[in-house]
């Protein structure tokens, strides 16, 4: 760039941050003025309600209402404008559409307007700022509200901007290797994830901004950038779907600490975080049965740590043919389901046992087991007192004791487990435990969950309007089934990597199996920005993959190979050069035990499930925990007691995968 062109540059950034001042100073007084006003208006209304009629307080009510969110909205677009202050915006584009002039587009976190029709900074997310990351310069085209706009563009530039000061521009004519890329991708890792704003590639853009499919499936190779897609899928959602917000969004993490680490990447987009949970929360809300539900991670502690476990049975519980095993009891349970005698209520209402089944087998037919008895009993409480559901109760507790059963659903999962639906071989010791236990196995669980929806129907949850699933490979089939009947209004973004499962007992041939659950879209997003060249030479052995291709362009250390004897020594090379350090373990047993070997030495941190927050500097964590998660510096660390085996080459590619920079593994690996 010459210097006439680098001087227009600094003079548009002064211009920029003046209008930008102006803006922030006149809304700030009148934020402050509203809220005041706000106040008044309420003092008015309090004070004054006495003497108004019900119409006249519920308008000005009303009105109040309006004025409050118009405040919050203003409110929120003033927090976005104080968070670009110092570096407003982070590319430009000059495209000249067809038949018309060239527009010079300046794009940022959020947008600025110069005057009423004309914006000096446009959002990430408005339509024509999609050309900067979907096309080279030459032909051009975005969706514009009014159709598609054509033309060409003639230049992608990106600003390094701090403290408004321009620290470097420079154009480019591609995303993939571009110089901010390269930057980015150099840098050290933080405690927290960052957002790539500035940096997203053609194959993330048309995920994020894909709203053509409701459902979309995303198959991503480790360090893909899967997670921040979707984070900023959500924030593109936010932004384009009128009336959708945070509180309408639901995210299912694989755990709290993958929850804790993503947690700043919406608030730097300008947006609220939205609701998160994990599967096993879920799962607790819907069993009352027991008083603690297994998780995930103790699921496959038991696996992975314990040993102890017949894994034959648990790969049937995870199966789909359990699924129709169990949907042929539930069915069979129904048809067979016979009033063999009536009963009398309040020595007046008297029933046979011909009208019962009447009305259990025909004429509630189409609903689950106890909503059939649920619904006959509300009709005979209305037809015998004049309408009113007070005797529901009352008749429920006949209508079961006519048929001599119990709404107890330990019963009929240990039924289902003793009968000839059930297609393996179980002990009575291990059913009885069902009844014996206060915790419940995690593959116990979801049976059980899935055996009260089809008896008495899925919780539906109303409210969700899009559902996103981060590490999907390690959801089996039945939970999605569970997921997709609890939450049928909303859309979903699904993102997993089938070279990634951890769960031994369930594995994917291809994420596409879910497309029979939900009409979706299939997206493979098949580059890596995480790791070194030499890492993923390495990683791919592991698996025997070859698809993947590395962006890194700087020189890396080729993969060390030691034993648990250089600990120390390996520590102490990795804390000269890098910002943080993870020794990934196989288990939670041998985490504790190279914590206890180093903690005397090293201000170091030992990652557990019941881990929320932590510092990455130097840390010891079990590969499963590690899911989503990438560092500086990665120690695969393997003894005689804890090698990876050939059925665990998926955990061991995970571990190895969370290195960034540099990545030294411990012990034997056969690849």
């Amino acid at each position: 760039m010459d210097a006439k062109e680098m001087q227009e540059e600094r003079e548009h950034l002064k211009t920029t941050c003046e209008i930008l001042d102006e803006k922030i100073l006149s809304m700030g007084e009148h934020i402050f003025e509203s809220k005041e006003k706000a106040q008044d208006f309420s003092r008015y209304i309090w004070e004054n309600k006495a003497d108004m009629d019900a119409q006249e307080l519920n308008s000005v009510r009303t009105e109040s209402e309006m004025d409050a969110k118009m405040l919050l909205r203003e409110r929120d677009y003033y927090k976005k404008l104080l968070r670009i202050k110092d570096s407003p915006y982070f590319a430009s584009i000059s495209f000249k559409e067809d038949n018309h002039e060239k527009l010079d587009i300046y794009i940022g976190m959020t947008y600025l307007k110069k005057d009423e029709f004309n914006n000096i900074i446009y959002d990430w997310r408005a339509p024509i700022s999609s050309l900067f990351y979907d096309y080279e310069t030459g032909n051009a085209e975005y969706v514009a509200p009014e159709g598609i706009i054509k033309g060409r563009l003639l230049r992608k530039r990106q600003y390094k901007i701090e403290k408004r000061k321009l620290v470097r521009v420079f154009d480019n004519s591609l995303n993939i290797n571009d110089e901010m890329l390269q930057e980015v991708l150099a840098e050290n890792s933080n405690e927290k994830m960052k957002n790539i704003v500035n940096t997203i590639q053609q194959e993330q853009n048309q995920v994020i901004r894909n709203t053509k499919d409701k459902n979309l499936i995303v198959q991503g190779i480790a360090g893909s950038g899967k997670t921040s897609v979707a984070l900023h899928r959500i924030a593109f959602l936010l932004y384009k779907i009128p009336n959708l917000t945070s509180e309408k969004i639901l995210i299912f993490s694989p755990n709290q600490i993958f929850t804790e680490y993503i947690s700043n990447v919406l608030p730097e987009l300008g947006e609220e975080n939205t609701v998160q949970t994990t599967f096993h929360d879920y799962l607790h809300k819907m069993i009352a049965e027991y008083k603690k539900v297994e998780s995930f991670i103790h699921f496959l502690a038991r696996y992975y740590q314990d040993g102890d476990v017949d894994k034959g049975l648990v790969i049937y519980k995870q199966s789909k043919e359990i699924i129709k095993d169990m949907e042929d009891y539930v069915n069979n349970l129904v048809e067979n389901t016979i009033f063999k005698k009536g009963f009398i209520e309040n020595k007046v209402f008297e029933y046979d046992a011909r009208e019962l089944n009447e009305m259990f087998h025909k004429r509630y037919s189409n609903l689950t087991f106890f909503a059939r008895i649920s619904e006959m009993a509300l009709k005979l409480s209305e037809n015998n007192y004049r309408g009113k559901s007070g005797k529901k109760n009352t008749y429920q507790k006949l209508i079961l004791e006519a048929l001599g059963i119990k709404k107890d659903y330990k019963y009929f999962l240990m039924d289902f487990y003793k009968s000839k639906y059930f297609k393996y071989a179980i002990s009575k010791e291990e059913i009885n435990k069902l009844k014996d236990n206060r915790i419940i196995n995690y593959e116990d669980a979801l049976l059980l969950v899935y055996l009260k929806g089809l008896m008495e129907g899925f919780y539906y949850d109303k409210y969700m309007e899009q559902v996103v699933i981060d590490e999907a490979q390690d959801y089996n089939y039945l939970q999605y089934k569970i997921i997709s009947k609890i939450f049928k209004k909303a859309n979903f973004t699904i993102l997993g990597d089938i070279n990634q499962n951890i769960n031994p007992y369930y594995h994917y041939n291809s994420l596409e199996e879910l497309n029979s659950l939900w009409n979706s879209r299939y997206i493979e997003l098949s580059k890596t920005y995480r790791s070194s060249e030499e890492i993923i030479e390495f990683t791919n052995k592991i698996l025997g993959l070859k698809h993947i291709s590395a962006i890194r362009k700087e020189v890396q250390q080729p993969v060390i190979r030691h034993n648990e004897k250089d600990l120390e020594e390996d520590i102490n090379l990795l804390k000269n050069k890098y910002q943080n350090i993870a020794i990934v373990t196989k288990d939670e047993k041998t985490a504790l035990k190279v914590y206890n070997s180093v903690k005397n030495n090293y201000e170091v941190s030992l990652i557990d499930i019941d881990t929320e927050e932590f510092k990455k500097d130097l840390l010891v964590i079990p590969a499963y925990l590690a899911k989503g998660l990438e560092f500086d510096s990665v120690i695969v660390y393997q003894d005689s007691d804890s090698y990876y085996t050939s059925e665990e080459k998926n955990l061991l590619y995970v571990a190895c995968t969370r290195a960034q920079h540099e990545l030294i593994v411990y012990g034997e690996i056969n690849i």
